[in-house]
């Protein structure tokens, strides 16, 4: 009805135009659409609000990583306890013992008394009394082997073991009578200043000297720093893996950042792609 039979290419303009200006409505639609999207995305991802991206994952402690805390806590609580007792049963002894003042010794006596002595109920052990003559003071006195030797047999310098064999005990205390007597002339020995003057007492040596207290002190210390230093190296793992992971996180916050730059020049690009004329 409205077409003009006298010129037929006229015919065909108004709908080819209105059919394209359609298409350009659609596409810029769609354009707008994705870019907006895009733009919400990228703002998500830059401001913090939208989920994961923004929020730097926090690293999870494995199992081994908490197996080794609990060992290293662990360990350093057992060198407490060893600390406890190595000062209960070395250090205090040590610095307690009043045994400290050096003298020389002078061999008088070694004899074996003819009256054994009780060994724990069970049976009779013969007794070695040495005694030695102090050059200092020229007074005689009994000497012990070391200080805990004071306080089992205060009359001896040696008894052997418990056991029932009279021959075996006699030959043994016998041997160390030797032994005593080519070895023990002329000595040092460690006299107790607080001890009774008129019957004195001195030792041969000190059981718990300072190197045996360092030696008995190393273990705990040991125990200790390995605990303290197996927790710092799991503590210093989990730092630098949540400074690896927030170092990602602001590469990827600037990846995004960069990416909603270009979006934008892309959005006014194609605006003015679209708004200019054809």
């Amino acid at each position: 009805m409205f077409l003009n039979t006298a010129s037929p290419r006229r015919s065909f303009s108004i709908p080819i135009n209105i059919n394209l200006q359609g298409a350009r409505r659609r596409q810029t639609r769609e354009v707008l659409r994705t870019t907006v999207a895009q733009e919400q995305e990228w703002s998500k991802g830059v401001d913090g609000r939208g989920g994961e991206r923004a929020r730097p994952q926090m690293p999870v402690s494995s199992v081994g990583e908490d197996r080794a805390i609990l060992l290293g806590f662990s360990m350093m609580a057992f060198s407490a306890l060893m600390f406890f007792l190595v000062g209960i049963t070395t250090v205090k002894p040590y610095v307690n013992s009043n045994w400290k003042e050096e003298a020389s010794c002078v061999l008088l006596q070694a004899d074996i008394l003819k009256e054994w002595v009780d060994c724990r109920g069970v049976s009779t052990v013969p007794c070695l009394r040495v005694t030695v003559n102090l050059t200092a003071s020229n007074q005689s006195a009994l000497l012990h082997f070391d200080e805990e030797s004071v306080f089992l047999s205060p009359e001896c310098f040696y008894i052997p073991k418990c056991q029932m064999d009279r021959a075996a005990l006699q030959d043994e205390v016998q041997r160390v009578k030797t032994i005593v007597a080519s070895k023990l002339e002329n000595s040092s020995c460690l006299t107790d200043p607080t001890g009774t003057p008129w019957y004195p007492h001195v030792i041969l040596k000190r059981k718990y000297t300072l190197e045996t207290v360092l030696f008995a002190l190393l273990w705990p210390c040991l125990l200790l720093g390995g605990g303290a230093l197996l927790v710092g190296l799991v503590k210093l793992t989990q730092f630098l893996a949540h400074l690896s992971s927030e170092m990602c996180s602001e590469t990827a916050r600037s990846r995004l950042t960069s990416g909603h730059t270009r979006g934008k020049l892309y959005r006014l690009h194609r605006r003015s792609s679209i708004q200019s004329p054809t």
